[in-house]
């Protein structure tokens, strides 16, 4: 019987995990593509802040605190939130708002689920589930409502004239905007349906492979993976609609008027 476990890396192991860096570096040098500083600065900020993290989590999993833990969460939230709003080309007042409070309701909830209702974990504010979860739901839901917000913006800002055509021709604004909220919904649906129709087949997810390094059972992981995929799917689709309609409040008024002078270029 094979030990189970994972076998810890040192410092020697590290560094020459460091050498295949050096692949993309030569690469870049090779084909003249001046990323080498960037690959360095990359390299750099992907030890530390990873080193930063696993400190961090050491010392939340050894205090158990479920306001740590909480305030932890609302950090990840927050920083997710700001990430989601950044990759729009563009913007409006209220927006970060929006997408924090859409990845607060969405993101928590869903975890929350999960960890209740499926896994049973106890106490409910548990760091070694709760953390890593919601870090793989805010991963996948800033990316789909980054996505659905970014779409929607353009297509009011560029097709301005269309949604004020059908406006003055009776139209309510949510007869007007329908067509491009589920466009931008549709769109931020994109990738976790991509990820789902593979998985499996062309790659491993983290959370499996990192079980069945630890010496899970290959079944145990494939229905953690499938609870998370599930889980992903339900966070990712209620923030695009989440998102979605908040931009829908904001940039339409009660007389069914667009605001579009409200929408910011980047």
């Amino acid at each position: 019987m094979p030990d189970r476990g994972v076998i810890p890396l040192g410092v020697l192991e590290l560094s020459i995990a460091g050498l295949l860096v050096l692949v993309a570096g030569v690469v870049s040098l090779a084909l003249r593509l001046k990323l080498e500083s960037k690959l360095a600065i990359a390299a750099v900020r992907t030890v530390v802040q990873l080193m930063l993290v696993g400190y961090l989590l050491e010392w939340v999993f050894r205090i158990e605190s479920a306001w740590l833990i909480l305030g932890v969460l609302v950090v990840m939230t927050a920083t997710a939130g700001r990430a989601a709003l950044a990759r729009s080309s563009r913007s409006f007042a209220g927006a970060r708002l929006g997408a924090f409070v859409t990845l607060v309701l969405t993101g928590l909830s869903t975890t929350f689920v999960v960890t209740g209702a499926i896994i049973g974990v106890e106490p409910w504010y548990r760091a070694q589930y709760v953390i890593p979860l919601l870090g793989m739901v805010l991963g996948n839901s800033l990316t789909g409502i980054s996505l659905s917000l970014d779409t929607l913006l353009t297509d009011l800002d560029e097709h301005r004239d269309r949604v004020e055509m059908e406006l003055s021709l009776g139209a309510t604004a949510w007869e007007a905007a329908r067509d491009p909220l589920t466009d931008a919904a549709r769109r931020g649906m994109i990738p976790i349906l991509n990820s789902m129709a593979v998985v499996g087949i062309v790659s491993l997810p983290g959370m499996m492979t990192g079980q069945i390094l630890q010496g899970a059972s290959p079944l145990d992981a494939v229905k953690y993976q499938i609870v998370v995929m599930f889980m992903l799917a339900a966070s990712t689709a209620l923030g695009c609609m989440g998102v979605t309609l908040w931009v829908f409040r904001r940039l339409f008024n009660q007389r069914h008027q667009l605001r579009a002078e409200r929408i910011v270029r980047r």
